[in-house]
This record gives C-alpha cells, structure tokens and sequence, in this order.
C-alpha cells in the first residue's frame, strides 16, 4: 500500500519520539555567543539557544550533549557525524541547504542598532548621515555598514570584539552599534544606559541543521519547535534572554505547515500541520 504524506509524517514523528526515549543526542553550538550561548558563572553555558535545546530533550524524552565550541568546527563536525544535529543559530541560505537539511527558521537573522538612553529613535538609516557606527571588525555587520558609508553618509570605526564597539556608545565615541538583532537587543537588557533602536530586515531566519537522510530526526525535533511557537514557549525565552516580544508574524512565533524552510532545498511540503497534540 502507497503510505500518503500525512501517514508518512505521523509515523516519522512516532517513530522518532519512540526512538528518543532514554537517548542522548550529541548537539553543538557556539558556547561565546552572547545571549544564544555563553560561559555560566555556576559553570557550563547559558542561553536562549541552551534553553531552547534542554526543551527540546525535554520533550522528546531524551537527553541532551550540549557541546560549546568553536563555530568553525560545528557544521563540519555535524557532516562528519560527531553531532546528531546543531542547536547553534544558524542561518539558512541557499548554498547551506545543498548540503544542510534545515528545520524550518525559529528567529529572524536581522541587524538591531543601539543608541545611547535617550537618544533620538531612529526610524530609517539615513537619520545616520554624518553620524559614527560602532562595528565588532571583520562581522558581517562591519562589511555590511562600510558597503552603505558612501550611500548613507555614516562613518564606520571597528573594533575588536562588539563589547567594544557597544562600550563606544556608552562612552560617546560612537552614535549606534550595529549587531545581530538579539544580540543588541541583550546589550540594550543588560545596560540601562543603552536602547534598542532601529532593527533592519535581511529577510532571512535562523534554523537548526541536521544531516541530509536525517528527515524523521528533524521532523520531530521540528513539531516541538512548531509547538513551542504555538504555546508561548518561544516568546517566553525571547522576553527572557533578549527582553522584547517577537513581533507578530516573526519567526518566533508563525509555525509553517510541511517540514523545513519554504524556499529552499529540502523542504516538504503537506502532510503536516503544525500542532500541539
């Protein structure tokens, strides 16, 4: 008998959470990558992705590995099986998915700006003409804001790390800092003397990699994301970690019928609903 997509589904993600239980499954991620994943004072790492992968064993009745370690190791190590999948946020492209089997996005990849307390809200770049932007040098931000200071009329000055380039607005050195959206969005939380301003769309999201063959693993690791974005659990960590709810329709909480991103290699389309039951 030819199995239908919604049968074929069902029993993946059946199989899989019967699978799972009293199972550990190596995961990695980058452990340097404040507020997704860094050093605990009680020792280990913290996070939003931490939490969000301890969730996911959780509720696949498994335990979870959490190995911190350095990025340019982890999609590597995922393709040579040291990992059985990356907890790590990574972003979805169209070269990554030839080789990635990508769950749908769970928070979109967008650049977030700071500004000193009381500054000027700023509602569109070219309220930046003139003004200097603080960047973490060689981030993908830097490359990013140099390629738009003819256009826009901002001068760019790098810095080491982006704690650095956030402590040259605190100090007056610079007007904004451009970084990661969640990650200006944690400086913002943690510094009463920082808020969080302008976020700039890129249009792309964030999603947890598995090795291609490994469809029935990223089927059930993806219906308890869906579920989470259903029942509040996603927002709930974003409120935790980067002190704003995720706006309506954002990744964080729109759960996408099939399995994988729409739009790139990899995706199923039908036979899934998104759910909690």
């Amino acid at each position: 008998m030819r199995k239908t997509p919604l049968l074929t589904a069902a029993l993946f993600c059946t199989a899989t959470a019967a699978f799972a239980q009293d199972k550990t499954y190596t995961v990695a991620l980058d452990g340097t990558f404040a507020p997704h994943a860094m050093p605990s004072l009680s020792g280990g790492v913290e996070g939003f992705n931490v939490d969000l992968a301890n969730e996911i064993g959780e509720r696949l009745g498994a335990k979870m590995d959490i190995v911190a370690t350095q990025w340019s190791g982890i999609l590597p190590g995922l393709a040579a099986g040291t990992y059985d999948f990356v907890v790590a946020p990574t972003t979805i492209t169209e070269e990554r998915a030839e080789n990635i089997l990508f769950s749908e996005g769970y928070l979109n990849t967008d650049f977030g700006f700071v500004v000193k307390e009381g500054s000027e809200e700023i509602t569109e770049l070219a309220q930046l003409d003139g003004k200097v932007i603080a960047v973490n040098k060689g981030s993908v931000y830097d490359s990013w804001a140099t390629d738009l200071a003819e256009e826009i009329g901002w001068t760019v000055e790098s810095y080491g790390t982006n704690a650095d380039a956030v402590q040259a607005v605190i100090s007056g050195r610079a007007h904004a800092n451009v970084a990661g959206s969640t990650a200006s969005a944690w400086a913002a939380k943690q510094s009463p003397q920082l808020a969080l301003s302008y976020v700039h769309s890129t249009g792309l999201v964030w999603g947890m990699p598995f090795r291609t063959g490994d469809e029935e693993l990223r089927a059930s690791v993806e219906s308890i994301i869906e579920c989470m974005k259903i029942d509040g659990t996603m927002a709930e960590l974003s409120v935790k970690w980067f002190g704003v709810e995720p706006a309506p329709g954002s990744a964080a909480v729109t759960p996408l019928p099939g399995f994988g991103e729409p739009g790139f290699k990899g995706h199923v389309e039908g036979g899934h609903t998104p759910s909690c039951g």
